[in-house]
């Protein structure tokens, strides 16, 4: 429309006049009017675009090779060097994405590629950001969305993570044993003082059997010679009463 003297600039654009080839001005959003046949307008979009960064072979700094793809997203904040620093800008981005991805990554560790995601991709963006002020555009976020590790370092992570839950486990096991040994030690300790705990011990147990189930219970010699070493103490302490302890022994 631009030739019939007009131009809709809508209202995430600019729209960059070029007056027989040179930079004129910018127009800002709405119904706007030029000189037909001199001016020319280039309309330059403000939204945020977002560039999958297709998978590539790394070699990180251990000598692992993944495939890692990312997403970056960028946008222009100066309509007029979009257009005149650079032929095409989102081919440029994307190249520069690809070979930044590229070096970054190859010279961390794998272990460091998956642990400090994060920081790999500010490291990036920020090496981006140089790379594309000159063009009039700002890369706001670069995130490396997916990483594939090969089978056998696969394997390899899912045994090492296995082991370390197997230790994880053992360690709890023997925490447990060693307090569970302590508590039996205090419990020694004072069935020691007070042998009758013992037997009231046992009297739970037996206790605690009749009531889960109908069983026939056998009460055991050491249990029966306590029940008579009790009777005899019981006989004579009455007995220094001046009571007959025979009752009693029965």
């Amino acid at each position: 429309m631009s030739f019939l003297g007009m131009a809709i600039i809508r209202q995430y654009e600019r729209g960059v006049v070029f007056r027989l080839g040179r930079v004129r001005e910018v127009k800002e959003p709405g119904l706007r009017f030029v000189i037909p046949l001199v001016d020319r307008v280039r309309k330059v979009s403000l939204r945020t675009v977002t560039m999958p960064i297709q998978s590539q072979q790394i070699i990180t700094r251990d000598n692992v090779s993944i495939g890692v793809a990312a997403v970056a997203y960028f946008r222009r904040v100066d309509p007029v060097r979009s257009i005149v620093a650079i032929e095409d800008v989102e081919s440029a981005i994307n190249e520069i994405a690809q070979t930044t991805v590229r070096n970054v990554v190859g010279r961390s560790n794998l272990d460091r590629v998956l642990a400090e995601t994060e920081t790999l991709n500010e490291s990036i963006k920020t090496i981006l950001d140089v790379t594309t002020e000159r063009w009039g555009v700002v890369v706001e976020m670069v995130e490396l969305k997916d990483i594939q590790l090969p089978q056998s370092m696969q394997r390899a992570m899912a045994r090492e993570a296995e082991a370390e839950r197997e230790k994880r486990g053992k360690i709890i096991a023997a925490e447990g044993e060693a307090l569970s040994a302590g508590k039996l030690a205090e419990a020694a300790d004072v069935i020691a003082r007070h042998p009758v705990a013992l037997q009231l011990r046992n009297l739970q147990v037996l206790a605690e059997i009749a009531i889960e189930r109908n069983s026939t219970i056998v009460f055991p010699a050491q249990l029966m010679d306590s029940f008579r070493s009790l009777n005899s103490f019981v006989g004579s302490e009455m007995a220094g009463d001046g009571r007959e302890p025979a009752d009693h022994a029965r």
